[in-house]
């Protein structure tokens, strides 16, 4: 049990981690804190928070658990905020998507206090933002990757495992470094791939027509390019030399595919499209092996 959460930021995801851990009884209290004024007071509207507070350094005085849900661009600048409170008993948690570059604003910020930071991803999102879709529902069944470094006090990556555990998410660990090689090919590529797609066919001049004769499967493989364009301007941004590694991968691929085209190779182009096939079919989502 928390005696309270000093929440940055309360828009979906802050929100849907309040909204959780008080479900789950593990919090007494939640003081809030978002850069827009209005966020904040519709937080404390709907019970998502029970004090709005002016700042984050006001957010996080008193709390011995602090989450920062706030751009990853803006991860320093919170740090700065209010590393003064920062305690050895002291839970911080992030749910930024990047983790090198968290870290590393961890480590000219923080410095000696930087023990009781453990940078968290959990899986899971939507593509409609703002504290009025947070769902306390929103983790449950998710995979958490911590990505704790050398320094990390053992008692808070403990403690930050138990609590994402208690609201019913797969906690693994990897390096914050294996964690961005990752998800640069797994979410960061694809979410790239959606928004040139839809731009590519919009600029067309008959590119309204053809998306009114789009189909389910055109709406499900898209489905990503509605995301919030600031959050992932910061993400495509923070983690660019493991993305622009994995674009090449797909570019190799996909002129791959087009040479067979081009040249009238049916069976070779079928062949590759049966591997592509059989490993979507044969694919789990499954905790993945630490990683150093």
């Amino acid at each position: 049990m928390f005696e309270q959460l000093g929440l940055i930021g309360c828009g979906l995801m802050g929100g849907s981690f309040a909204l959780a851990l008080k479900r789950a009884g593990l919090v007494k209290r939640v003081v809030g804190y978002s850069k827009s004024p209005s966020t904040t007071e519709r937080a404390r509207q709907m019970g998502v928070i029970d004090v709005e507070a002016p700042s984050a350094l006001l957010a996080a005085s008193g709390a011995d658990i602090v989450l920062l849900a706030v751009p990853v661009s803006a991860t320093e600048a919170i740090f700065k905020g209010i590393r003064h409170l920062v305690g050895p008993d002291t839970l911080i948690m992030d749910v930024g998507s990047t983790k090198r570059d968290v870290v590393d604003a961890a480590r000219r910020v923080l410095r000696d206090h930087i023990g009781s930071f453990v940078p968290c991803h959990p899986i899971t999102g939507k593509e409609v933002s703002g504290v009025e879709h947070a769902d306390a529902d929103l983790y449950t069944g998710k995979q958490v990757i911590l990505t704790p470094i050398e320094r990390t006090f053992t008692a808070q990556l403990k403690k930050a495992s138990d609590v994402w555990t208690a609201l019913g998410c797969h906690v693994v660990q990897m390096s914050p470094q294996a964690h961005d090689a990752a998800y640069a090919a797994v979410s960061h590529l694809p979410h790239l791939i959606a928004f040139a797609l839809m731009n590519g066919i919009s600029g067309q001049a008959h590119g309204k027509d053809y998306l009114s004769l789009a189909g389910p499967g055109f709406r499900d493989f898209t489905r990503i390019a509605a995301s919030d364009p600031t959050m992932w301007r910061d993400i495509l941004m923070a983690n660019r030399e493991e993305l622009l590694a994995q674009s090449k991968i797909f570019q190799q691929t996909l002129q791959n595919l087009e040479h067979l085209i081009s040249s009238g190779s049916g069976e070779a182009l079928e062949d590759l499209i049966e591997k592509a096939s059989e490993t979507r079919a044969n694919w789990r989502i499954s905790s993945p092996k630490s990683q150093k």
